[in-house]
């Protein structure tokens, strides 16, 4: 059992959950507002073995130098890499610091909202920025059978928005580091890159934080008449080429400002950005609450038996 646990910031963990925090640390702190700096999260852990953050702040090296009763990092939030971390993982490891995070909570939220979007796109749905009425995408409504669609990033939510189009009669390729069994058991076909963004109509990229793979090439393969959706947390492509692509005529949608990069990009025309995480869902919050209390409850046992 940790002495004291803090959480530094919001962690979006539901009331049930937060009790149950009790079983794991003497004392529990929870901060209802992010911290300002880096001096104010060293202030906030002070003498705190075991911390829990979300995704709005960062716990980098020099919180670290100054905490030094900090045995256990739980990140409310996903991990993916040590590179794509909002702690620094790697200096943590070598101070015997454990470091957990999440995966896989929201991503069903993720797959409504471009199903959603996608059929409005199609079928001319609402209005436009401008307010005036909206036109199907293709000049007459059409469905999501027989559409070229094609899946940059493999993973969870990438397999699942994958299947969702797949049911709805869509034609899918993807592109991966490799080729993915399962995925060509269901007549998901495997593509190169630049071939995958010439042929499809519309793309998806499904990728890690920080992962950049179009760029002013495979935006050239992409061309002209495109509809472009990126679901994952930060852009997937080079700002200057993305910005002279979306001046043509093409479509772009992401739900947060952090998938869209500039801010400016908001007003453009042929921007569709929500402003609003679409995997923060209630059922994610639960999902999200169950694995962060199993890996306190995973450490918890680990620590006892050692």
């Amino acid at each position: 059992m940790f002495k004291k646990l803090v959480a530094i910031e919001p962690v979006s963990l539901i009331p049930s959950a937060e009790k149950a925090l009790n079983q794991y640390a003497t004392e529990v702190v929870m901060h209802q507002d992010i911290p300002s700096d880096d001096d104010e999260i060293i202030k906030r852990i002070a003498d705190a073995d075991a911390v829990l953050l979300s995704y709005t702040s960062s716990i980098n090296r020099t919180v670290l130098e100054q905490c030094s009763e900090v045995k256990y990092i739980g990140m409310c939030c996903s991990l993916y890499s040590p590179e794509s971390a909002n702690v620094d993982i790697k200096y943590a490891n070598e101070k015997g610091i454990t470091v957990t995070g999440i995966r896989d909570y929201g991503d069903e939220g993720v797959v409504e909202y471009v199903v959603s979007e996608l059929v409005r796109c199609l079928h001319g749905f609402g209005s436009n920025p401008d307010g005036s009425p909206a036109e199907p995408w293709d000049g007459m409504a059409r469905e999501i059978t027989g559409l070229k669609v094609g899946i940059v990033g493999l993973g969870k939510s990438g397999g699942m928005i994958a299947d969702a189009l797949h049911f709805f009669g869509a034609d899918i390729t993807y592109f991966a580091r490799s080729k993915k069994e399962e995925a060509e058991k269901k007549g998901y076909q495997f593509l190169p890159l630049n071939e995958l963004l010439s042929q499809s109509e519309v793309v998806f990229c499904c990728l890690n934080k920080n992962t950049i793979l179009l760029h002013e090439n495979e935006f050239t393969q992409l061309g002209n008449r495109k509809i472009l959706f990126n679901t994952g947390l930060s852009p997937a492509w080079d700002e200057a080429p993305f910005a002279r692509w979306i001046d043509a005529d093409n479509r772009c949608y992401c739900d947060t400002l952090g998938a869209l990069g500039d801010e400016k990009f908001l007003t453009h025309p042929n921007v569709r950005c929500m402003q609003v995480s679409t995997g923060r869902t209630r059922q994610a919050f639960v999902r999200l609450s169950e694995k962060v209390l199993a890996n306190l409850s995973e450490y918890d046992r680990r620590t006892d038996i050692a």
